[in-house]
């Protein structure tokens, strides 16, 4: 049987309902399709969510380029090793105002082209922003820094804002790694990552530290901070959705991860 179509009002109306108010700073995490047939698409889940905040709101979105590491990470598994260093050499350099997203899905791929949006300059981390405080979020956001203390995530957290997830898990909570930058336990550790950038002009093949990204166990911090704290769930569209205080969360996730791992 073929699906209802959902329109912008129909999803304005879920969001509220669901708690998010005008004027909320919030990182938004989707998937369109689990929301179902939408009028529109994409353009409508950001209209509906513009609508929701208002001028004086701020949206976030991931919007990760994550092809843009180094073949030995496994990014790049459709070729044989032997190319390996072919890819080091001709993968192109991060442009934030072209490079496409990997895997974030059709909203936050439109979402980084929207009129306003502002991308930061993380060649394979990068996040998205719109609205009163998206100057301040994307300011700097340093290769060694892809999710700490002076990260977008970190400004989200300082500016108490809100984490939705629309017909997504826990896995797709990028906040969490802000989180397991400030939790301690044993086995962390950091990594050499590599991304291709412009430097002076030029094309380089850049090498940096930075705390190795770790999210195996994403979903069950999610189902344990469920069972402790405030999570608002409900619907948009056909989609299961989830609204916390971000500040919460990651409180929550450094604990348990000092516990648990």
């Amino acid at each position: 049987m073929p699906e209802k179509a959902i329109n912008k009002s129909e999803l304005v109306t879920d969001l509220k309902q669901l708690g998010l108010q005008e004027g909320d700073t919030v990182i938004v995490h989707t998937s369109l399709k689990k929301i179902g047939y939408v009028c529109g698409g994409a353009q409508t889940v950001i209209e509906a969510l513009i609508d929701v905040v208002g001028e004086n709101g701020t949206i976030v979105m991931p919007a990760q380029s994550w092809k843009n590491l180094d073949p030995e990470t496994g990014v790049h598994w459709e070729v044989d090793e032997s190319q390996w260093d072919y890819i080091r050499e001709n993968w192109p350099a991060y442009d934030k105002n072209l490079t496409p997203t990997n895997t974030m899905g059709a909203v936050a791929e439109m979402f980084r082209q929207w009129p306003g949006s502002i991308r930061t300059d993380h060649p394979a981390r990068s996040l998205c922003a719109w609205g009163r405080h998206a100057a301040y979020i994307t300011r700097q956001h340093t290769l060694s820094d892809i999710f700490g203390e002076g990260s977008p995530l970190a400004r989200l957290y300082e500016l108490d804002a809100k984490v939705l997830l629309l017909g997504v898990g826990y896995d797709k909570n990028t906040s969490l790694h802000l989180a397991d930058v400030r939790a301690e336990y044993p086995g962390k550790h950091n990594c050499m990552e590599h991304s291709a950038i412009l430097e002076n002009g030029v094309r380089v093949w850049k090498e940096y530290e930075t705390l190795f990204v770790d999210g195996e166990d994403f979903e069950d911090i999610g189902a344990a901070f469920e069972k402790e704290c405030d999570v608002k769930i409900g619907n948009a569209g056909k989609a299961e959705a989830r609204l916390m205080n971000q500040r919460t969360l990651v409180d929550f996730a450094v604990s348990w991860m000092e516990k648990n791992r």
